[in-house]
Protein backbone atom coordinates (compact mmCIF):
# COMPACT_ATOMS: atom_id res chain seq x y z
CA UNK A 1 0.00 0.00 0.00
CA UNK A 2 2.82 2.28 0.62
CA UNK A 3 4.57 1.67 -3.13
CA UNK A 4 1.07 2.48 -4.94
CA UNK A 5 0.55 5.21 -2.65
CA UNK A 6 3.70 6.41 -3.34
CA UNK A 7 3.67 5.98 -6.85
CA UNK A 8 0.31 7.89 -7.56
CA UNK A 9 1.82 10.93 -5.50
CA UNK A 10 4.67 10.45 -7.94
CA UNK A 11 2.75 10.21 -10.97
CA UNK A 12 1.07 13.20 -10.19
CA UNK A 13 3.71 14.79 -9.17
CA UNK A 14 5.97 14.45 -11.64
CA UNK A 15 3.45 15.15 -14.76
CA UNK A 16 3.24 18.73 -12.84
CA UNK A 17 6.66 18.95 -13.15
CA UNK A 18 6.34 17.54 -17.02
CA UNK A 19 4.05 20.38 -17.88
CA UNK A 20 6.12 23.28 -16.83
CA UNK A 21 9.52 21.15 -18.35
CA UNK A 22 6.95 21.16 -21.80
CA UNK A 23 7.21 25.13 -21.36
CA UNK A 24 10.54 25.24 -21.37
CA UNK A 25 10.86 22.73 -24.44
CA UNK A 26 8.52 24.85 -26.46
CA UNK A 27 10.75 28.16 -26.18
CA UNK A 28 13.65 26.17 -26.46
CA UNK A 29 12.21 24.88 -29.68
CA UNK A 30 11.22 27.93 -31.17
CA UNK A 31 14.07 30.70 -29.75
CA UNK A 32 17.07 28.94 -28.86
CA UNK A 33 16.15 30.28 -25.08
CA UNK A 34 14.34 29.14 -21.87
CA UNK A 35 12.08 31.27 -19.38
CA UNK A 36 13.40 30.66 -16.11
CA UNK A 37 10.50 32.68 -14.62
CA UNK A 38 8.61 29.61 -15.63
CA UNK A 39 8.06 28.64 -11.26
CA UNK A 40 6.78 32.00 -10.69
CA UNK A 41 4.45 31.57 -13.86
CA UNK A 42 3.15 28.33 -12.37
CA UNK A 43 2.46 30.54 -8.97
CA UNK A 44 0.73 33.71 -11.09
CA UNK A 45 -1.46 31.24 -12.23
CA UNK A 46 -2.76 29.27 -9.06
CA UNK A 47 -2.80 32.67 -7.32
CA UNK A 48 -4.94 34.10 -10.18
CA UNK A 49 -7.39 31.41 -10.27
CA UNK A 50 -7.62 31.53 -6.41
CA UNK A 51 -8.15 35.41 -6.43
CA UNK A 52 -10.92 35.27 -9.34
CA UNK A 53 -12.95 32.19 -8.25
CA UNK A 54 -12.39 32.15 -4.66
CA UNK A 55 -11.85 36.04 -3.91
CA UNK A 56 -14.17 37.44 -6.52
CA UNK A 57 -16.13 34.61 -6.42
CA UNK A 58 -16.34 34.24 -10.12
CA UNK A 59 -17.16 30.86 -11.68
CA UNK A 60 -14.49 27.88 -11.76
CA UNK A 61 -14.10 27.84 -15.93
CA UNK A 62 -14.36 31.74 -16.16
CA UNK A 63 -11.61 32.35 -13.20
CA UNK A 64 -9.64 29.58 -14.77
CA UNK A 65 -10.22 31.35 -18.46
CA UNK A 66 -8.71 34.40 -17.14
CA UNK A 67 -5.94 33.17 -15.28
CA UNK A 68 -4.21 31.51 -18.01
CA UNK A 69 -4.77 34.78 -20.20
CA UNK A 70 -2.71 36.71 -17.89
CA UNK A 71 -0.53 34.06 -17.53
CA UNK A 72 -0.06 34.82 -21.73
CA UNK A 73 -0.18 38.18 -21.19
CA UNK A 74 2.83 37.58 -18.86
CA UNK A 75 4.87 35.44 -20.99
CA UNK A 76 4.81 37.59 -24.10
CA UNK A 77 5.87 40.70 -21.29
CA UNK A 78 9.18 37.97 -20.19
CA UNK A 79 10.04 37.57 -24.06
CA UNK A 80 9.41 41.17 -25.38
CA UNK A 81 11.52 42.68 -22.16
CA UNK A 82 13.56 40.06 -20.55
CA UNK A 83 14.95 37.97 -23.45
CA UNK A 84 14.49 39.60 -27.10
CA UNK A 85 16.55 42.65 -26.30
CA UNK A 86 19.48 40.50 -25.25
CA UNK A 87 19.03 38.16 -27.74
CA UNK A 88 19.18 40.83 -30.54
CA UNK A 89 22.54 42.29 -29.35
CA UNK A 90 23.87 38.29 -29.21
CA UNK A 91 24.00 38.51 -25.31
CA UNK A 92 23.11 35.62 -22.59
CA UNK A 93 21.43 38.37 -20.29
CA UNK A 94 18.27 36.60 -20.68
CA UNK A 95 19.30 33.97 -18.71
CA UNK A 96 19.56 36.33 -15.70
CA UNK A 97 16.71 38.60 -16.84
CA UNK A 98 14.20 36.21 -16.60
CA UNK A 99 15.11 34.66 -13.14
CA UNK A 100 15.01 38.36 -11.77
CA UNK A 101 11.80 38.82 -14.01
CA UNK A 102 10.22 35.76 -11.53
CA UNK A 103 11.75 37.38 -8.37
CA UNK A 104 9.94 40.31 -9.14
CA UNK A 105 6.60 39.00 -9.64
CA UNK A 106 7.09 36.65 -6.56
CA UNK A 107 7.60 39.69 -4.52
CA UNK A 108 4.80 41.65 -6.12
CA UNK A 109 2.38 38.54 -5.30
CA UNK A 110 3.15 38.58 -2.04
CA UNK A 111 2.59 42.22 -1.17
CA UNK A 112 -0.31 42.20 -2.76
CA UNK A 113 -1.44 38.53 -2.48
CA UNK A 114 0.06 38.23 1.29
CA UNK A 115 2.30 35.22 2.36
CA UNK A 116 -0.33 33.22 4.10
CA UNK A 117 -0.55 29.82 2.15
CA UNK A 118 -4.02 29.24 0.85
CA UNK A 119 -6.35 26.53 0.38
CA UNK A 120 -7.44 26.15 -3.54
CA UNK A 121 -10.97 24.59 -3.18
CA UNK A 122 -11.77 21.29 -5.94
CA UNK A 123 -14.42 18.85 -6.22
CA UNK A 124 -11.76 16.61 -7.18
CA UNK A 125 -9.72 16.74 -4.10
CA UNK A 126 -12.16 16.50 -1.69
CA UNK A 127 -13.09 12.44 -1.40
CA UNK A 128 -10.23 10.32 -1.75
CA UNK A 129 -10.99 6.77 -3.82
CA UNK A 130 -9.73 3.80 -2.42
CA UNK A 131 -7.26 2.51 -5.78
CA UNK A 132 -5.42 -1.29 -5.02
CA UNK A 133 -5.99 -0.37 -0.88
CA UNK A 134 -4.27 3.18 -1.21
CA UNK A 135 -6.62 6.40 -1.09
CA UNK A 136 -6.12 8.99 -3.58
CA UNK A 137 -7.95 12.11 -5.27
CA UNK A 138 -9.53 12.09 -8.69
CA UNK A 139 -7.30 15.17 -8.98
CA UNK A 140 -4.01 12.99 -8.56
CA UNK A 141 -5.14 11.00 -11.85
CA UNK A 142 -6.31 14.04 -13.64
CA UNK A 143 -3.21 15.62 -14.09
CA UNK A 144 -1.27 12.84 -15.61
CA UNK A 145 -4.00 12.23 -17.79
CA UNK A 146 -3.91 15.93 -18.71
CA UNK A 147 -0.42 16.65 -18.79
CA UNK A 148 0.04 13.43 -21.47
CA UNK A 149 -2.70 15.11 -23.38
CA UNK A 150 -0.84 18.39 -23.65
CA UNK A 151 2.25 16.11 -24.50
CA UNK A 152 0.54 14.16 -27.23
CA UNK A 153 -0.91 17.43 -28.63
CA UNK A 154 2.65 19.83 -28.82
CA UNK A 155 3.74 16.70 -30.47
CA UNK A 156 1.52 16.14 -33.04
CA UNK A 157 1.42 20.01 -33.30
CA UNK A 158 5.55 20.12 -33.55
CA UNK A 159 6.07 17.40 -36.32
CA UNK A 160 2.57 16.68 -38.15
CA UNK A 161 1.37 20.22 -39.24
CA UNK A 162 2.75 23.55 -40.94
CA UNK A 163 2.52 25.25 -38.31
CA UNK A 164 4.48 23.29 -36.57
CA UNK A 165 7.45 22.93 -39.94
CA UNK A 166 6.86 26.22 -38.92
CA UNK A 167 8.28 27.03 -35.45
CA UNK A 168 10.70 24.35 -36.01
CA UNK A 169 12.08 26.76 -39.15
CA UNK A 170 11.96 29.32 -36.66
CA UNK A 171 15.23 28.38 -34.80
CA UNK A 172 16.73 25.89 -37.69
CA UNK A 173 16.50 28.63 -40.38
CA UNK A 174 15.63 31.98 -39.22
CA UNK A 175 16.65 34.10 -42.59
CA UNK A 176 15.08 31.48 -44.51
CA UNK A 177 11.64 31.43 -42.45
CA UNK A 178 11.47 35.04 -42.91
CA UNK A 179 12.21 34.74 -46.76
CA UNK A 180 9.29 32.69 -46.75
CA UNK A 181 7.30 34.92 -45.56
CA UNK A 182 6.92 33.79 -41.45
CA UNK A 183 6.90 36.04 -38.92
CA UNK A 184 9.59 34.80 -36.81
CA UNK A 185 9.19 37.42 -34.17
CA UNK A 186 5.22 36.29 -34.13
CA UNK A 187 6.00 32.81 -33.12
CA UNK A 188 8.57 33.92 -30.66
CA UNK A 189 6.33 35.52 -28.96
CA UNK A 190 3.77 33.05 -29.00
CA UNK A 191 6.14 30.51 -27.23
CA UNK A 192 6.60 32.37 -24.84
CA UNK A 193 2.73 33.09 -23.90
CA UNK A 194 2.18 29.39 -24.59
CA UNK A 195 5.14 28.22 -21.64
CA UNK A 196 2.99 30.17 -19.43
CA UNK A 197 0.15 29.34 -20.11
CA UNK A 198 1.36 25.63 -19.25
CA UNK A 199 3.11 26.99 -16.53
CA UNK A 200 -0.60 28.33 -15.09
CA UNK A 201 -2.15 25.32 -15.69
CA UNK A 202 0.62 23.19 -13.48
CA UNK A 203 -0.11 25.56 -11.13
CA UNK A 204 -4.32 25.38 -10.88
CA UNK A 205 -3.95 21.57 -11.17
CA UNK A 206 -1.18 21.33 -8.22
CA UNK A 207 -2.71 24.22 -5.94
CA UNK A 208 -5.76 21.92 -4.90
CA UNK A 209 -3.13 19.64 -3.40
CA UNK A 210 -0.52 21.74 -1.62
CA UNK A 211 -1.62 25.46 -1.17
CA UNK A 212 -1.64 28.38 -2.76
CA UNK A 213 1.27 30.75 -1.75
CA UNK A 214 3.78 33.41 -3.75
CA UNK A 215 6.75 31.33 -3.00
CA UNK A 216 5.22 27.92 -4.22
CA UNK A 217 6.59 28.17 -7.67
CA UNK A 218 10.06 28.48 -7.15
CA UNK A 219 11.57 24.55 -6.35
CA UNK A 220 8.69 23.40 -8.72
CA UNK A 221 10.03 25.71 -11.80
CA UNK A 222 14.14 24.14 -10.31
CA UNK A 223 12.94 20.36 -10.31
CA UNK A 224 10.85 21.23 -13.95
CA UNK A 225 14.35 22.74 -15.55
CA UNK A 226 15.86 19.49 -14.18
CA UNK A 227 13.30 17.16 -15.97
CA UNK A 228 13.77 19.10 -18.86
CA UNK A 229 17.29 18.92 -19.06
CA UNK A 230 17.07 14.96 -18.17
CA UNK A 231 14.12 14.07 -20.84
CA UNK A 232 16.26 16.24 -23.29
CA UNK A 233 14.74 19.99 -24.27
CA UNK A 234 14.25 19.35 -27.76
CA UNK A 235 11.64 16.51 -27.00
CA UNK A 236 8.03 17.26 -25.67
CA UNK A 237 7.48 13.16 -24.86
CA UNK A 238 11.22 13.04 -23.34
CA UNK A 239 10.65 16.12 -21.03
CA UNK A 240 7.15 14.82 -19.75
CA UNK A 241 8.52 11.38 -19.34
CA UNK A 242 11.35 12.51 -17.35
CA UNK A 243 8.52 14.80 -15.41
CA UNK A 244 7.05 11.71 -14.62
CA UNK A 245 10.56 9.30 -13.36
CA UNK A 246 11.59 12.43 -11.72
CA UNK A 247 8.14 12.82 -9.56
CA UNK A 248 8.34 8.99 -9.00
CA UNK A 249 11.48 8.71 -7.75
CA UNK A 250 10.70 11.72 -5.74
CA UNK A 251 7.95 10.21 -3.87
CA UNK A 252 9.53 6.78 -3.89
CA UNK A 253 12.87 7.93 -1.71
CA UNK A 254 10.15 10.09 0.35
CA UNK A 255 7.95 7.10 1.53
CA UNK A 256 10.94 4.76 2.29
CA UNK A 257 14.08 7.07 3.16
CA UNK A 258 12.13 10.43 4.13
CA UNK A 259 11.90 13.87 3.03
CA UNK A 260 15.33 14.28 4.33
CA UNK A 261 16.70 13.01 1.95
CA UNK A 262 14.25 13.70 -1.25
CA UNK A 263 16.50 16.62 -2.66
CA UNK A 264 19.94 15.33 -1.97
CA UNK A 265 18.57 11.64 -4.01
CA UNK A 266 16.48 13.34 -6.46
CA UNK A 267 19.34 16.29 -7.65
CA UNK A 268 22.34 13.20 -7.44
CA UNK A 269 20.34 11.38 -10.44
CA UNK A 270 20.01 14.84 -12.39
CA UNK A 271 24.09 14.59 -12.47
CA UNK A 272 24.26 11.16 -12.90
CA UNK A 273 22.37 11.71 -15.76
CA UNK A 274 23.78 13.96 -17.21
CA UNK A 275 27.35 12.89 -16.58
CA UNK A 276 25.96 9.66 -18.99
CA UNK A 277 24.17 11.64 -21.12
CA UNK A 278 25.02 14.84 -21.82
CA UNK A 279 22.31 16.05 -23.91
CA UNK A 280 19.36 13.62 -22.09
CA UNK A 281 17.63 10.61 -21.90
CA UNK A 282 15.95 11.87 -25.39
CA UNK A 283 17.87 14.45 -26.65
CA UNK A 284 20.13 14.68 -29.29
CA UNK A 285 23.74 16.44 -30.12
CA UNK A 286 23.73 19.38 -31.56
CA UNK A 287 24.55 19.69 -35.23
CA UNK A 288 28.11 21.97 -35.83
CA UNK A 289 29.09 23.30 -39.21
CA UNK A 290 32.59 22.75 -40.30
Amino acid sequence: MLITSALITGIALGAMYGLLALGFHITYAVSNTVNFSQGASMMLGAVLGYTFGVTLGWPMPLAILAALFWCGVFGLVVERFLVRPFVARGSNGWLMATIAGGIILENVVLFTFGKEPRAFPSDLAKEPIQVFGAGAYPLQFVIPVTGLAIAAGLWLVMHHTKLGTAMRAVVQRPEAARLMGIDTQWFIAGSFAVSTILAGIAGMLIAPLFHVAAGMGTLFGVKAFAAAIIGGLHSAWGVMIAGLLYGISEALVTAFFGSSYTQIASFSFVILVLIFAPNGMFGRAAIQKV
